[in-house]
């Protein structure tokens, strides 16, 4: 479905194009963004935009005042790169051998950017825009920092919202739900202490390897037998690293891995139940253990009015049939989590397609997020700065809440 706003949107693609284009051949990794954060705020000052910078290090804050007075509302967009080398060959493929734009960030960074001119060539709206350009996304909660340094008091924001590119949903194409849409992410590092002794006399020693794989498997009972089975939750062992000779027992063992929920009640079972196993299963083995569980990022949840503006402005813009509001959530994460801690908002999903958008040059693999041959779909610029805009708009004419 094309509207009067995406049909206007679309005479800007070329040169958004390039934009996108340029971010991902120079692609920076968390709180590195500086090139990207200069070609941010420069087309931001070009437009008229009042641009503020420094908020968790490298990011960027636009704010767009509507012509006359009213409520505020806040836009996010990421802007750092995945510390992995591109696979593509394309003229726009990373020059950076150490960081590659293989979750969209790039493309998230043009649709704001896109939607941001449009606003302030309109202005036709109460209130205020604000357009947040955040640093440090993958695994470096930069949106907890630019909230430390002070985001939602230097710039009021009624709410706040988010969108991402998702692959394998049909161009043109949304999805969001109330609730959890993403998962909350968290690690674990276990050091089982025992001792060493010859392979052929294991008798003489404490077998830490034993004990990993004791605690390998019974991690696992957790979710099936200590959680309620209509709980969605995740354990996954990811690194097993003991020993350097075939014939050697080893002294000690680490176990690595990641736990996913979608509520702070599932985490706080698994959390505490992996570490009684842990105590007292390691010690049964005669292990020494030590048990390490950093809570990274919380759940993605959006609040329910929220999403259902979301939803109405979705609909409006690309029809109903393209719309999916009860989208099943995935156990990725997040940090966009953090502000939807602070504010009330929704974060949808726009599809990227199947990567048959991609020219020759590609690396051959599938277009999946974090993958050495994704590329952002360019197409999808207009259509995602129109959604910001019919949001900005929809919810800026509200006189009170989200409600229509």
């Amino acid at each position: 479905m094309t509207t009067p706003l995406i049909t206007t949107l679309e005479q800007w693609l070329p040169d958004m194009t390039r934009v996108r284009r340029d971010i991902h051949a120079w692609p920076e990794l968390s709180f590195q963004e500086v090139r990207t954060a200069d070609t941010i705020a420069r087309l931001l000052e070009s437009w008229g935009i009042e641009t503020a910078r420094g908020l968790g290090e490298t990011g960027v804050v636009g704010r767009i005042d509507g012509e006359r007075p009213g409520r505020s509302i806040g836009l996010r967009a990421d802007m750092d790169a995945l510390p992995m080398s591109e696979a593509n060959t394309f003229a726009h493929a990373s020059r950076n051998p150490e960081a590659m734009h293989a979750c969209g960030h790039d493309g998230h960074i043009t649709m704001l950017l896109t939607a941001a001119r449009y606003l302030a060539q309109t202005k036709d709206f109460p209130g205020t825009v604000y357009v947040i350009f955040q640093p440090a996304e993958e695994g470096g909660a930069g949106a907890r920092r630019m909230i430390q340094d002070g985001l939602f008091e230097d710039f009021p924001m009624d709410a706040v919202f988010g969108m991402h590119n998702w692959p394998g949903m049909p161009v043109g194409s949304f999805g969001l739900t109330a609730g959890p849409i993403m998962a909350s992410s968290s690690t674990f590092e276990i050091i089982l202490k025992g001792r060493s002794a010859h392979g052929a006399m294991p008798h003489l020693g404490m077998d830490p390897v034993v004990a990993a794989a004791q605690l390998i498997l019974a991690y696992q009972t957790i979710l099936t037998r200590d959680q309620d089975p209509l709980e969605a939750g995740v354990i996954s062992v990811t690194q097993l690293r003991a020993g350097s000779a075939d014939n050697v027992i080893p002294d000690s063992a680490v176990l690595r891995g990641t736990v996913r929920t979608l509520t702070d009640e599932a985490l706080d079972l698994i959390e505490s139940r992996m570490r009684d196993l842990t105590q007292h299963l390691a010690q049964a083995l005669r292990c020494e253990p030590t048990f390490n569980f950093l809570r990274e990022y919380p759940a993605t949840i959006n609040h329910a009015a929220e999403a259902e503006l979301c939803t109405q402005v979705l609909c409006d813009l690309v029809g109903s049939d393209r719309v999916n509001p009860q989208v099943r959530p995935s156990m990725g994460a997040e940090d966009f989590a953090f502000m939807l801690q602070e504010r009330p908002g929704c974060y949808v999903w726009i599809g990227n397609g199947m990567g048959d958008h991609r020219p020759s040059g590609h690396g051959m693999g599938p277009c999946m997020l974090h993958s050495s041959s994704y590329d952002f779909n360019d197409t999808l610029i207009p259509l995602g700065a129109a959604y910001w805009v019919s949001l900005a708009y929809r919810f800026l004419q509200s006189p009170a809440g989200p409600a229509l």
